[in-house]
């Protein structure tokens, strides 16, 4: 494993969970994470109690609360991100998507939306097909954020696999899969913040347009 050797550790932000607590889905942030603080990042996990806490996105309505700035500030400082969501008939939770969707008040930032970030992407499902659908449609959706979803993403069947705990699997291979997530988020989060050193257009993607465009619109 490759630490990095650099002066600031990058900032890798978990986003998941659902709204039981010691759910499969954070859980398993949680080895993902704990893999890119193996890599050398310093990381922050808000999981599904605190999502279940922030309101409904609406962008016609200026007022944030206390909730969605915090999360809107993390964002916008980290390097990386690791988003979990369980697969719900077929797509991403409510809650998750609702997380993302908050993230709309960063589109006229500098780097706007997830813009120069990986994104480690992670689905629990109950079977296989849920578990390939679901991290197809998280990884569109982190396209559409201007994030970089890492070559490595995890679809966990709970159907075989169990999180016993917080480190705890059944499955030594989930684990190990679960880590490479997450240190590959670390791992590309020191290559953007070098890209960024480098000039203001350095770790901007050539192939999306320099002027932000909104993921919303009111109605």
């Amino acid at each position: 494993m490759t630490s990095f050797d650099h002066h600031r550790r990058p900032l890798v932000v978990g986003i998941g969970g659902t709204t039981r607590a010691a759910s499969s889905t954070e859980r398993a942030l949680g080895f993902a994470l704990r893999g890119a603080e193996a890599a050398g990042a310093k990381t922050r996990l808000f999981g599904g109690t605190f999502l279940h806490s922030l309101p409904h996105y609406a962008p016609e309505n200026s007022i944030r609360t206390d909730e969605q700035l915090e999360l809107i500030e993390a964002v916008r400082h980290a390097d990386a991100l690791i988003i979990a969501t369980p697969g719900y008939h077929g797509g991403v939770s409510g809650l998750v998507k609702n997380a993302l969707d908050t993230l709309e008040e960063l589109r006229a930032d500098e780097r706007p939306y997830l813009d120069g970030r990986a994104v480690g992407c992670i689905v629990t499902a109950y079977g296989w097909q849920a578990a390939g659908s679901v991290l197809t449609s998280l990884r569109s959706i982190v396209h559409a954020l201007r994030g970089w979803p890492t070559p490595f993403g995890a679809g966990i069947n709970t159907l075989e696999t169990r999180f016993d705990s917080v480190d705890t699997c059944s499955d030594a291979k989930v684990v190990d899969q679960l880590a490479t997530v997450g240190q590959q988020a670390a791992q590309f989060a020191l290559t953007f913040t070098a890209q960024a050193a480098r000039g203001p257009n350095a770790a901007r993607d050539p192939l999306q347009p320099a002027q932000p465009a909104r993921l919303l619109h009111a109605v």
